[in-house]
C-alpha cells in the first residue's frame, strides 16, 4: 500500500515561505512520478506541480502550473526518498489543504492520482 507522508504546512504572513515535504516508500518514489495538488474548501482540487521518476526516460522533469510558477519549486531528494514544493512569496490565497500526489507513472503526466492526508497552510495578509 502506497503511503505518502507529508509535513511543513503551517501559518505564514503574506510574503513569507514554507517548505513543504513528501516523503514515500522507496519502491513508489523510484517509479513513480510525484506531484502536489491543492484544494480550498467548495473548490476543485488544483494540481500545482509534478516531477518524473528518476527512472523516467525524462528523469526530474518538472511540470509547474501558471497559476504559481515564478513562486512555487518542486524538487526531489533521492536518497531521501522525499520530495519537496517551496512556495516563496506566498499570498493569502494560497491558503489551502495542499496535496502529495503519487502519480502512478513514471512521466510527469502520470496515470492515476494517488493523495496522501494534506497538510494545511494558512496565509494571513
Amino acid at each position: 500500500q502506497v503511503r505518502l507522508e507529508e509535513s511543513g504546512g503551517g501559518s505564514v504572513q503574506a510574503g513569507g515561505s514554507l517548505r513543504l515535504s513528501c516523503t514515500a516508500s522507496r519502491r513508489t518514489f523510484s517509479r513513480n512520478a510525484m506531484g502536489w495538488f491543492r484544494q480550498t474548501p467548495g473548490k476543485e482540487r488544483e494540481f500545482l506541480a509534478a516531477i518524473s521518476s528518476p527512472d523516467s526516460s525524462d528523469d526530474s522533469s518538472t511540470y509547474v502550473a501558471a497559476s504559481v510558477k515564478g513562486r512555487f519549486t518542486m524538487f526531489r531528494d533521492n536518497a531521501k526518498t522525499t520530495m519537496y514544493l517551496q512556495m516563496t512569496r506566498l499570498k493569502p490565497k494560497d491558503t489551502a489543504l495542499y496535496y502529495c500526489d503519487d502519480r502512478g507513472g513514471s512521466n510527469w503526466k502520470g496515470l492515476y492520482d494517488y493523495w496522501g492526508q494534506g497538510t494545511q497552510v494558512t496565509v494571513s495578509a
